[in-house]
């Protein structure tokens, strides 16, 4: 049961923390743009960090 727990709070970290991010991105974008080129994990991610930077309005700090 402490498993169990342990499991389901890591995967909410994980969630708030963008984890699965990536995945969403990709399932999205064969669903919406099939035949075209998927970024790469790294490209995707700085991609978004630069996004984060360039419209920093959506950040707390």
């Amino acid at each position: 049961m402490l498993a169990r727990a342990l499991s389901r709070a890591w995967s909410y970290v994980g969630a708030v923390m963008g984890d699965h991010d990536y995945r969403r991105y990709v399932a999205h974008h064969h669903a919406r743009h099939p035949g075209t080129a998927v970024l790469s994990e790294r490209d995707y991610w700085r991609m978004r960090h630069d996004e984060q930077e360039a419209n920093p309005q959506g950040r707390c700090c």
